[in-house]
């Protein structure tokens, strides 16, 4: 296993073959729609997608995962927060269709049911519902012994989850009114989130070899920690904006594909990020530590930014004033352009990003 990565495929995440993998997979799951005509109302590929239940409303629904940041908290012995991360990853992508999300679903696989693994793990789920105001109705524990390992023998597992949520036919939001000139707001991340961990293993632990408890003065704690930070919700303080009227024109999680995910608007807009903040140190870190470039340091990370609020020009202030009421620090980072392409530049790093990639941009 090459040690040394600066690219997320080096650190063993192919994104092109999945890529090449969902290509094929999206052809034959959308021939299923075919099974229940006018149901299903969006295309493949959105942060989630909406059912047509009838008479006006909707059932957003979505499913995700953590990935490996299971294994940091293995490698902390600390399991309390995983489960947050959990339900954010569900609840955030749910709300990028103008969806208030109500329910999520669990599932965990174990190689051993043991009670002081699992009953962090649903604190940490408890914990997130709480920040969401979903309910878990139900869920499922499976224990596959001899399909699951991990970095703590005894303490493997996965965690995964499917939320639901609704909004109304008419106001399911893809960007699909998004204008020249309408202005991006950038909500604050919490940290790393839940993407780009298998590089920062990679680099920190592997190549590094650091203790995940080394102390990083840069960090104020261990490193450990500071990647174990969870993931941020933003269900109140969004679904506050949609509730107060605003002309909210599109919404998007910063998750994997960084700031290419607002290009995911149906509407033919490009997007110029040119006041972006100063990324937190953890990705300084990580960048430095492993000689990444600034393309894929955006392509992998939230750079600081876990979610964006695409929102017309005089509501700006209100979008920011709000976030500031939830306590999310948010700034205006950009606008919306005319162009086809969908484009997404940070000027400030060189950087243009197009389909699944950023390049430098030709100047």
């Amino acid at each position: 296993m090459n040690t040394d990565p600066s690219t997320y495929k080096d650190a063993g995440v192919d994104t092109e073959g999945q890529d090449l993998a969902m290509h094929y997979l999206r052809q034959r799951v959308e021939l299923t729609f075919e099974l229940r005509p006018n149901e299903v109302r969006l295309p493949i590929g959105y942060f989630a997608n909406v059912i047509d239940l009838g008479g006006g409303v909707g059932l957003a629904v979505s499913t995700d995962g953590v990935g490996t940041k299971i294994l940091i908290a293995q490698m902390m012995d600390k399991y309390d927060t995983i489960g947050i991360d959990c339900v954010a990853m569900n609840v955030n992508d749910v709300l990028c269709v103008g969806a208030e999300p109500v329910a999520l679903l669990d599932y965990i696989a174990v190689q051993v049911p043991r009670y002081d693994l699992l009953k962090p793990i649903v604190d940490g789920l408890y914990a997130g519902a709480v920040m969401a105001k979903v309910t878990i109705p139900g869920g499922e524990i499976a224990q596959i012994r001899d399909m699951i390992k991990g970095s703590r023998e005894g303490y493997a597992f996965d965690l995964v989850a499917t939320c639901v949520g609704t909004v109304p036919i008419d106001r399911i939001l893809t960007g699909q009114e998004t204008v020249p000139g309408d202005i991006v707001v950038g909500l604050r991340s919490s940290g790393i989130h839940s993407n780009g961990l298998t590089l920062a293993r990679r680099i920190l632990f592997d190549k590094l070899g650091w203790p995940v408890d080394k102390n990083v003065p840069e960090l104020g704690r261990s490193i450990g920690e500071e990647l174990l930070e969870p993931t941020r919700i933003y269900v109140m303080a969004v679904r506050s904006m949609i509730g107060a009227g605003l002309r909210v024109k599109a919404l998007a999680h910063i998750t994997s594909t960084g700031f290419l995910n607002l290009s995911r608007a149906s509407a033919p807009a490009g997007y110029v990020l040119d006041s972006l903040p100063e990324p937190p140190p953890v990705f300084k870190l990580i960048q430095h530590c492993g000689n990444v470039c600034d393309a894929e340091m955006f392509f992998t990370y939230n750079m600081g930014i876990g979610f964006c609020v695409v929102v017309a020009p005089e509501d700006a202030d209100k979008v920011l004033g709000i976030a500031k009421e939830h306590n999310v620090g948010a700034q205006v980072i950009g606008h919306t352009t005319k162009d086809a392409d969908k484009k997404v530049s940070i000027p400030s790093y060189g950087l243009v990003g197009r389909s699944d990639k950023f390049f430098p941009q030709v100047r």
